[in-house]
């Protein structure tokens, strides 16, 4: 990441003021959890004064992220694990998050880029070739009744080595 969580905060933080999907009750859970599991980053008065439902809930955010900003690396750090807990939504929105995600070079990863189209490592020759073989293969079932008079003999000797649905298939058209 590079970024220190604090610095992240810092350079987050007028977007968390202005998101409006962090409703009172989001942010009433990431004050609870940051005061209940850590009550040395938020203590219990904090977190009543946080809690004021008096106080609109982007004045709350603000002053939550400015004390936690305070408190320093530590603070910050749970704040992004309480959010990405409880709003994952908005944690993956973050300024932060999508310069990360947007500064992955695809030259530096390219195997996770090549294995989701390689399905064989033949070549574009086999590919063609197997292409022709089936065009072929096309090509002699339409004009195989009318033009080719060994094509039926040729599709009876090729049921030998075939299961039994394909082999009875077989047989049947070329005793038509």
């Amino acid at each position: 990441m590079g970024d220190s969580f604090h610095d992240q905060l810092i350079e987050d933080s007028a977007f968390l003021r202005a998101d409006r999907r962090l409703d009172t009750d989001l942010v009433d859970k990431i004050i609870l959890q940051l005061n209940r599991i850590y009550p040395q980053i938020l203590s219990d008065k904090e977190a009543t004064r946080f809690r004021n439902l008096d106080v609109p809930t982007s004045v709350r955010v603000g002053e939550l992220l400015t004390h936690l900003q305070r408190k320093g690396e530590e603070a910050c750090r749970e704040f992004y694990r309480a959010l990405h807990l409880h709003v994952e939504e908005v944690y993956y929105s973050l300024p932060t998050r999508l310069r990360l995600r947007d500064s992955l070079d695809p030259l530096a990863h390219p195997r996770a880029y090549q294995q989701r189209y390689v399905m064989n490592d033949r070549g574009p020759l086999f590919f063609l070739g197997c292409f022709g073989v089936a065009v072929g293969m096309a090509l002699l079932y339409y004009y195989g009744e009318a033009r080719v008079t060994g094509g039926s003999r040729a599709l009876g000797m090729a049921a030998l080595g075939l299961k039994k649905k394909a082999r009875e298939v077989l047989i049947w058209y070329t005793e038509m």
